[in-house]
């Protein structure tokens, strides 16, 4: 059961324990007894330090380390609460089992201290031997000590000794024994067997302790070790509007605070802030330009080194806008028209879009166009070009159309011939759209109805509505080959308001 670091007072104990426990086999005189309380006393006290020292440790680390750096500090600290958790769950089992065993033995005895029947040889082997008890704890023990191993990596696991292990001991003069007999087996009293568990208890404190110290210790390593240098230049944006500055950082990689590098472009030192230089030119020209940042730092022996960035290239343009209809290149009354808008170089949500003619909603680069009357409407575009400045950046001229005359349908045919029976089963007439983009309606409101039957009179009525009229049905339902039907007076009305004038269907049964 021993191993590991211990500091040389639980050395101590740990032997006298087993000399102890070697005596049993001889005798159980009052003194071991009592010398086996003194040992789980000073178990018990150690175990409570140790569990102090736990909470110290952890309340430190919340202070500083999780609260000064909770991306380094928060993955050790989640590590280090399983480890506490793996052994606080080990620590109740053994607790549950002190319980049990004094209880048996009579409970605490005032006079002496201890438990009442810390002197019976039969409780220990019947619970803890009988009953598989020893046979769980080792498991436990086992388990317990993985799992703390596991939570650290190779390299961490340098140096780790725990003393929480469950071994057969040594062969002797009764032969080989299993660890569950030799510390809990026959001949052994109940008070040696709950000093053996507030050893056990004492062991699993000092590995948890030792788990908990090595994994928040390693947030106190160095994190970067600057033995490699290069030059970086990162700029928000290659693409600039005439007029507007061009930026851009120049800094050192791996560099920290306290450095203060020399930055220098085309020729002129840059202002330096914590190991940064910011490279800023106008931009009253267009074209493509180029530019080379260097980076100048002392060595470590007085003299000093120059790294260069790789060239650096961005393009000055005109304010221009681009204003592309989504369906068409016109604009129609009545519907709503959708239009995306973008501006090189200025994020969409910066942008403002008005209009002549009409309305315009939206946001994002896609907008709708809302237009009232034929005619020509124009889309203008602004931007927000730098904090508190707007920019005119272009505009655009669409035509404005009213939406195209539907064509009239009755029986799905806008004329020629169809079945009789199809005729008379027909009871609306309909204007419909052909090869037209938006989702335009248009509807009936007033139509003649002519039927011409071979050597008859010609029959005519007239309703308003799409609707055939309870007189137009009856006629109808006399048609026959041969009869010719003619609808004309065709009004419409579509999304715009505007009445239609159609064309007259003419239909032939057959």
């Amino acid at each position: 059961m021993a191993g590991g670091k211990e500091t040389p007072r639980q050395r101590m104990i740990g032997i006298l324990y087993l000399v102890l426990l070697g005596l049993i086999a001889l005798n159980v005189p009052e003194g071991l007894l009592d010398a086996f309380k003194n040992i789980k006393i000073s178990l018990n006290t150690s175990s409570d330090n140790v569990t102090t020292g736990i909470d110290n440790t952890y309340s430190a680390f919340e202070k500083t380390k999780l609260k000064d750096q909770p991306e380094r500090a928060k993955e050790p600290y989640r590590k280090a609460k399983e480890a506490s958790k793996a052994a606080g769950e080990l620590t109740a089992y053994i607790d549950a089992l002190s319980v049990q065993l004094a209880t048996e033995g009579g409970g605490i005895n005032p006079e002496i201290g201890d438990v009442d029947g810390r002197d019976n040889l039969d409780i220990s082997p019947r619970i803890m031997i009988a009953n598989k008890n020893a046979d769980k704890l080792r498991q436990k023990i086992d388990e317990t000590r993985n799992k703390l191993l596991g939570l650290l990596n190779d390299k961490e696991k340098t140096g780790i000794n725990l003393s929480l292990v469950a071994e057969d001991p040594p062969k002797g003069r009764d032969g080989q024994k299993t660890w569950q007999d030799a510390y809990f087996g026959e001949g052994i009293p109940l008070g040696a067997t709950l000093t053996t568990l507030a050893k056990i208890k004492a062991d699993t404190k000092n590995a948890e302790n030792e788990i908990v110290k090595k994994l928040l210790g390693e947030v106190d390593q160095a994190v970067v070790n600057l033995d490699k240098f290069s030059a970086v230049a990162v700029a928000p944006s290659s693409y600039v509007i005439a007029g507007q500055p061009y930026t851009a950082e120049v800094f050192l990689t791996a560099s920290d605070s306290k450095s203060n590098p020399i930055i220098s472009a085309n020729g002129s030192n840059l202002a330096v802030t914590d190991g940064k230089g910011k490279y800023s030119v106008g931009t009253g020209s267009e074209g493509v330009f180029t530019w080379v940042g260097h980076v100048t730092v002392k060595q470590a022996d007085g003299t000093s080194k120059t790294y260069d960035t790789a060239p650096q290239t961005y393009q000055v343009a005109r304010p221009s806008a681009v204003v592309s209809p989504d369906k068409m290149n016109v604009l129609y009354i009545g519907v709503p028209n959708p239009i995306s808008i973008s501006a090189p170089g200025i994020a969409k949500e910066k942008l403002r879009v008005s209009i002549s003619n009409g309305k315009v909603s939206g946001s994002g680069g896609h907008y709708t166009a809302t237009v009232s009357s034929a005619g020509q409407a124009t889309v203008s575009v602004s931007g927000e070009t730098a904090p508190g400045k707007t920019q005119v950046l272009g505009s655009t001229l669409f035509r404005v159309k009213r939406i195209p005359d539907p064509k009239p349908q009755f029986a799905g045919k806008s004329g020629g011939s169809t079945n009789a029976a199809n005729l008379r089963a027909q009871d609306r007439v309909f204007a419909k759209l052909e090869n037209f983009e938006f989702d335009a309606t248009f509807a009936v409101t007033r139509f003649t109805l002519i039927i011409l039957k071979p050597r008859q009179d010609v029959v005519r009525y007239s309703t308003t509505g799409s609707e055939l009229s309870a007189q137009m049905r009856t006629a109808m339902a006399g048609v026959t080959p041969g009869t010719t039907v003619v609808i004309q007076d065709l009004i419409a009305v579509g999304p715009d308001g505007t009445q239609r004038g159609l064309d007259a269907i003419v239909l032939t049964a057959n």
